[in-house]
């Protein structure tokens, strides 16, 4: 997805990347008729300890996006650089343009959409798929709406450890079919990547993530565990909750809620219409982060070369200059 007059900047905070989501002992589900729903089952609960409006900008050819994460108020979460709820309808779009050193992951809301690339890779995602893809050290695309009426989706940028920079391309791609899914007393979960409820999906994720879909039925409850030293995060797509603890104001759709230090989420839907959000948690990199737009480096001489790689079509952007999409 294209990002447009971005600032460079750095962060300073290294580390092992390895899916400990084993590690999680206790998966707790109480709807709200339970005997022991006022209680929380976590030694240290995670309390949202930022939020975030996500404002209507545009990007792209005639698209419009919800930038949180990303933003001014949240340049970005370790380990994730973006987040974009975007809207677009033909014949706007992202047409070509580059990525080096992360990963996006897009999920359809709503409608479809067509991904080409300059390797030859051609494919539509359509509502409730999932398309992960990990540019590495170069890829050139173009995402454009593939059916009628507004495309709405999320999409989200994950950093990649210096290590990982330079790999090449890959994607996991998933129907909405085959995507995990689990539901306990009112609450249903459909898991992008992680574990929840016993149910794992079988994404592979290179930097270590949760990503998850859950929707709440009213009067429902749901305690979801979530690895210490992990930053987490939750964006509303639609309806209103309360997040973090007992009696904490209701957060509405379009805010991203940052939490706080913790071993697990709750959350508490006391509207009288269905809650509907992602949460997403991610194991620290904690090295360097330099970001130029469309690339994300360690360093101001790595987005030069990057600069340069891509202008000149070698070290990965070889295909670059012979190609467009269709």
């Amino acid at each position: 997805m294209l990002r447009q007059h971005l600032p460079l900047f750095s962060s300073s905070s290294s580390s092992p990347i390895y899916m400990a989501l084993s590690r999680l002992t206790r998966q707790t589900i109480m709807s709200s008729s339970s005997p022991s729903a006022a209680s929380v089952p976590f030694e240290s609960p995670r309390k949202v300890v930022k939020k975030v409006l996500s404002l209507s900008q545009s990007e792209g050819d005639g698209a419009t996006v919800r930038r949180s994460i990303g933003g001014h108020e949240l340049r970005n979460l370790d380990p994730f650089l973006l987040l974009d709820e975007f809207s677009v309808s033909k014949p706007g779009g992202f047409p070509d343009h580059p990525h080096r050193g992360f990963e996006t992951v897009t999920y359809m809301l709503h409608g479809a959409f067509t991904h080409q690339d300059f390797s030859g890779r051609k494919g539509t995602i359509r509502t409730g798929d999932v398309q992960w893809m990990t540019a590495g050290r170069g890829i050139v695309h173009s995402e454009m709406p593939a059916s009628d009426g507004v495309q709405k989706g999320l999409q989200l940028w994950i950093n990649l450890a210096s290590k990982d920079k330079m790999i090449e391309p890959r994607y996991q791609e998933l129907k909405s079919k085959d995507i995990s899914q689990a539901e306990k007393h009112g609450v249903k979960v459909r898991i992008i990547a992680g574990e929840a409820f016993g149910v794992r999906s079988p994404v592979y994720t290179r930097t270590p993530t949760m990503y998850m879909d859950f929707t709440m039925q009213p009067g429902s409850q749901l305690h979801q565990p979530i690895l210490k030293g992990w930053n987490a995060f939750m964006y509303i797509i639609e309806g209103e909750g309360v997040f973090g603890k007992e009696g904490a104001a209701p957060a509405s759709a379009h805010h991203c809620l940052v939490l706080g230090a913790g071993d697990g989420l709750s959350v508490w839907n006391l509207s009288g219409a269905p809650l509907r959000f992602v949460l997403a948690a991610g194991q620290l990199l904690n090295e360097p982060v330099v970001q130029q737009g469309l690339f994300v480096m360690n360093s101001r001489a790595q987005i030069q070369q990057a600069m340069q790689d891509y202008y000149y079509g070698r070290n990965g952007f070889e295909k670059a200059s012979q190609w467009s999409s269709a």
